[in-house]
């Protein structure tokens, strides 16, 4: 696919990713009237959730109507396609349906197996981190840098946590992170911890299991500004998921370090 062609993506799904976001803000403003069904432990899914998915698939088939598309809630279509989006219409549904504003839109763009657009607006602080292969990664325009921090005690380092995950290798994690003096916060949606990374917020993040749609936008910015993460496509982990860990480039020798501690 010609840089031209993914450009041309990447304007048109900066737009659509906020639009989405400003959708999802309405149904966050009206939680009372929203409907939620339990997928599993501390896994929910609304009717916000599958509307704002519906409403970026269409987009995208009317804009692009070649590539293909994986999405939490209305799983793929056309995964032969040479491009595919990855959308996670609300990352953070949790924090969502209770009121806390730590949540967001993911979308991402891979082609081959490289990643090539990483998007993420957060409505409620309206922030748009936007990432596009090769030519640096933004937060609402403005360059964004990686943190400076050379140890895991200069800075916050994101762990997520899902019950779905393994809780040993957790705790090693923990353990490792806090015996280097470290310490840590969990904002509830991966997608945005990751972006915190590039943004130089956080210094690194590390979850046990993830799935492809909660992270590929925020590793495409983590690379961009330099930061280093796992190949997190490997062995189809576009479909069923892997570990996630990406590092400030001054700690990834720590992080990955703590990497090995949980065990992997």
């Amino acid at each position: 696919m010609k840089n031209k062609s993914i450009q041309q993506r990447f304007h048109a799904a900066q737009v659509l990713v906020r639009d989405a976001g400003l959708y999802a803000l309405q149904w966050f403003r009206k939680l009372d009237s929203l409907k939620t069904e339990k997928k599993g432990p501390q896994d929910l899914v609304s009717k916000a959730d599958r509307e704002v998915e519906k409403m970026i698939r269409e987009r995208l088939q009317t804009l692009f109507p070649e590539d293909g598309f994986l999405g939490e809630e209305s799983g793929t279509r056309n995964l032969d396609a040479e491009g595919i989006w990855i959308v996670d219409p609300i990352d953070g549904t949790i924090c969502f349906l209770n009121g806390l504003s730590s949540w967001c839109v993911s979308i991402a763009f891979v082609v081959k197996n490289q990643i090539e657009i990483g998007l993420i607006y957060a409505p409620c602080t309206d922030e748009l981190f936007a990432s596009q292969r090769g030519t640096g990664a933004t937060l609402n325009g403005k360059p964004m840098k990686p943190s400076k921090a050379t140890t895991l005690a200069d800075g916050i380092v994101g762990l997520g946590y899902s019950p779905k995950s393994s809780i040993v290798a957790t705790q090693k994690a923990f353990d490792y992170l806090f015996n280097n003096g470290g310490v840590y916060h969990d904002v509830g949606s991966a997608a945005l911890m990751l972006a915190y990374v590039a943004a130089g917020r956080y210094i690194g993040v590390y979850e046990f299991q993830i799935n492809s749609w909660d992270c590929l936008a925020g590793i495409a910015m983590v690379r961009e500004t330099g930061g280093w993460t796992n190949d997190f496509l490997a062995n189809d982990g576009l479909l069923t998921g892997n570990p996630v860990l990406v590092a400030a480039p001054g700690v990834k020798d720590a992080m990955q370090k703590l990497f090995a501690a949980a065990g992997h």
